[in-house]
C-alpha cells in the first residue's frame, strides 16, 4: 500500500511563494519510499507514469503541446526548460517548480533524503484571479477531483519508480 500524507508545505518549498496570504490555493502531498531517489528519477517517473501519459495525450490534442518520455527526462534532469504545457520556473538540487503555459497553475516536486529512504513531495498552486482574489466556482467544484488526481499521480510515480527504471532517465 502506498501511504500518501498531506503535510504542511515545507518552509523551504519553492511553491511557498504562492501560499502566503495571496488567495491562491496550494497543496502538498508526500510519500516515503525506500532507498535513494534523485529528483531527476522522481520527476521522470512522475511524467512517464501511465496516468500522466494520458494527460500528455490530452495536451497534445487539445493545446498542441506534444511531449515524449525523452522530453520528460530532459526537463527532469535539467537538460531543458520546457515540457509539454509547462516551463521551469524554479529549480534546485532537490526541487522543481513548473509553470503552465497560461501562468494559472504551478506543479512542484521535491525530494528529501533520510538515512534509508526518500520523501517525495508533490504539490500544486492554483493562482487567484487578480481581479477577484480567488479561483472561482469551477475550481471549488473540481477541488475534490483535483485532490484525488494529485494522489493518483503521486502513486503512479511511486509505482513507476519501483519498476525497472526508464532508459530515458540517464540519457
Amino acid at each position: 500500500m502506498i501511504d500518501i500524507s498531506t503535510p504542511p508545505l515545507p518552509d523551504d518549498a519553492l511553491l511557498g511563494r504562492y501560499a502566503a496570504g495571496t488567495g491562491n490555493h496550494t497543496d502538498c502531498y508526500m510519500v516515503t519510499v525506500a532507498g535513494t531517489v534523485s529528483l531527476g528519477e522522481y520527476v521522470t517517473a512522475f511524467y512517464t507514469a501511465p496516468l500522466f501519459r494520458c494527460e500528455r495525450v490530452i495536451l497534445k490534442l487539445a493545446v498542441r503541446r506534444p511531449s515524449t518520455d525523452q522530453d520528460a527526462a530532459d526537463v527532469a534532469h535539467g537538460r531543458t526548460q520546457k515540457f509539454a504545457a509547462w516551463t521551469v520556473e524554479g529549480r534546485s538540487d532537490t526541487q522543481l517548480l513548473m509553470c503552465d503555459m497560461a501562468s494559472k497553475t504551478r506543479s512542484w516536486f521535491m525530494i528529501r533524503a533520510t538515512s534509508s529512504s526518500t520523501q517525495l513531495y508533490f504539490g500544486s498552486a492554483v493562482i487567484a484571479d487578480p481581479k477577484t482574489g480567488h479561483q472561482g466556482a469551477l475550481f471549488h467544484a473540481l477541488a475534490p477531483l483535483h485532490n484525488l488526481y494529485a494522489r493518483a499521480l503521486l502513486k503512479g510515480a511511486v509505482r513507476r519508480l519501483s519498476q525497472d527504471p526508464s532508459p530515458v532517465a540517464a540519457r
